[in-house]
Protein backbone atom coordinates (compact mmCIF):
# COMPACT_ATOMS: atom_id res chain seq x y z
CA UNK A 1 0.00 0.00 0.00
CA UNK A 2 1.25 3.62 -0.95
CA UNK A 3 1.15 6.31 1.36
CA UNK A 4 -0.07 9.43 0.28
CA UNK A 5 2.32 11.39 0.31
CA UNK A 6 4.48 9.55 -1.83
CA UNK A 7 1.44 8.84 -4.05
CA UNK A 8 -0.37 11.78 -5.12
CA UNK A 9 -2.90 10.11 -8.22
CA UNK A 10 -6.02 11.18 -6.22
CA UNK A 11 -5.07 14.81 -7.29
CA UNK A 12 -4.44 13.86 -10.79
CA UNK A 13 -7.01 14.49 -14.01
CA UNK A 14 -7.49 16.11 -17.33
CA UNK A 15 -11.16 17.26 -16.31
CA UNK A 16 -11.68 20.93 -15.73
CA UNK A 17 -14.88 19.76 -12.78
CA UNK A 18 -13.11 17.28 -11.11
CA UNK A 19 -13.10 17.99 -7.19
CA UNK A 20 -16.50 19.62 -6.80
CA UNK A 21 -16.59 22.73 -4.04
CA UNK A 22 -19.47 22.99 -2.23
CA UNK A 23 -20.59 26.04 -0.27
CA UNK A 24 -19.11 25.10 3.15
CA UNK A 25 -15.71 23.46 1.30
CA UNK A 26 -15.76 27.37 -0.23
CA UNK A 27 -16.15 29.04 3.22
CA UNK A 28 -13.61 26.72 4.80
CA UNK A 29 -10.94 27.52 2.06
CA UNK A 30 -11.05 30.90 3.20
CA UNK A 31 -8.77 33.47 1.75
CA UNK A 32 -7.54 30.30 -0.30
CA UNK A 33 -10.74 30.08 -2.04
CA UNK A 34 -10.29 32.61 -4.87
CA UNK A 35 -6.92 31.42 -6.30
CA UNK A 36 -8.27 27.47 -5.62
CA UNK A 37 -11.55 27.29 -6.73
CA UNK A 38 -12.65 27.74 -10.44
CA UNK A 39 -16.66 28.03 -11.06
CA UNK A 40 -18.26 26.57 -14.24
CA UNK A 41 -21.47 27.98 -14.55
CA UNK A 42 -23.01 28.11 -10.67
CA UNK A 43 -21.14 24.89 -9.78
CA UNK A 44 -17.40 24.94 -8.27
CA UNK A 45 -14.50 23.18 -8.64
CA UNK A 46 -10.91 23.07 -7.67
CA UNK A 47 -8.67 24.73 -10.38
CA UNK A 48 -6.49 22.41 -12.46
CA UNK A 49 -3.19 23.19 -13.05
CA UNK A 50 -0.92 20.73 -15.41
CA UNK A 51 -3.44 17.98 -15.09
CA UNK A 52 -3.63 18.24 -11.30
CA UNK A 53 -5.21 20.37 -8.60
CA UNK A 54 -3.89 23.53 -7.82
CA UNK A 55 -3.73 23.03 -4.67
CA UNK A 56 -1.22 20.18 -4.98
CA UNK A 57 2.32 20.63 -4.34
CA UNK A 58 4.71 18.24 -6.03
CA UNK A 59 8.52 18.33 -4.22
CA UNK A 60 10.72 16.80 -6.85
CA UNK A 61 13.65 17.22 -4.52
CA UNK A 62 11.73 14.11 -1.72
CA UNK A 63 9.55 12.75 -4.41
CA UNK A 64 6.05 14.01 -2.11
CA UNK A 65 2.87 15.15 -3.44
CA UNK A 66 1.27 17.43 -0.58
CA UNK A 67 -1.86 19.28 -0.40
CA UNK A 68 -1.00 22.68 0.37
CA UNK A 69 -4.40 22.94 2.15
CA UNK A 70 -4.68 19.71 3.50
CA UNK A 71 -6.76 20.94 6.68
CA UNK A 72 -9.07 22.85 4.64
CA UNK A 73 -9.62 20.50 1.86
CA UNK A 74 -12.60 19.90 0.34
CA UNK A 75 -15.56 17.11 1.49
CA UNK A 76 -14.45 15.04 -1.70
CA UNK A 77 -10.84 14.89 -0.63
CA UNK A 78 -11.17 14.26 2.74
CA UNK A 79 -14.18 11.37 2.02
CA UNK A 80 -11.48 9.48 -0.06
CA UNK A 81 -9.70 6.98 1.91
CA UNK A 82 -6.57 5.76 1.48
CA UNK A 83 -6.83 2.05 0.09
CA UNK A 84 -10.62 1.61 -0.33
CA UNK A 85 -11.64 0.34 -3.55
CA UNK A 86 -12.30 4.43 -4.66
CA UNK A 87 -8.62 4.79 -4.28
CA UNK A 88 -7.46 1.44 -5.82
CA UNK A 89 -9.93 2.50 -8.63
CA UNK A 90 -7.96 5.68 -8.81
CA UNK A 91 -4.30 3.72 -8.82
CA UNK A 92 -5.51 1.53 -11.45
CA UNK A 93 -6.99 3.76 -13.96
CA UNK A 94 -4.03 7.03 -13.56
CA UNK A 95 -1.41 5.41 -11.02
CA UNK A 96 1.03 6.57 -13.64
CA UNK A 97 0.55 10.01 -13.97
CA UNK A 98 2.60 11.39 -10.76
CA UNK A 99 5.52 9.92 -12.33
CA UNK A 100 4.76 11.63 -14.94
CA UNK A 101 4.40 14.82 -13.32
CA UNK A 102 8.24 14.11 -11.31
CA UNK A 103 9.65 13.10 -14.94
CA UNK A 104 8.95 16.23 -16.50
CA UNK A 105 9.42 18.22 -13.20
CA UNK A 106 12.93 17.01 -14.19
CA UNK A 107 12.99 14.11 -11.30
CA UNK A 108 12.71 10.66 -12.41
CA UNK A 109 11.50 8.67 -10.19
CA UNK A 110 13.25 5.11 -8.72
CA UNK A 111 11.74 1.75 -10.80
Amino acid sequence: MRDCLTCGTCCFSNLESYVRVTGDDHARLGEHAESLVRFLGNQAFMRMTDGHCAALTIDRESERFVCSVYELRPRTCRDLERASPACEGELATKGDRPLVALRVLGRSPPA
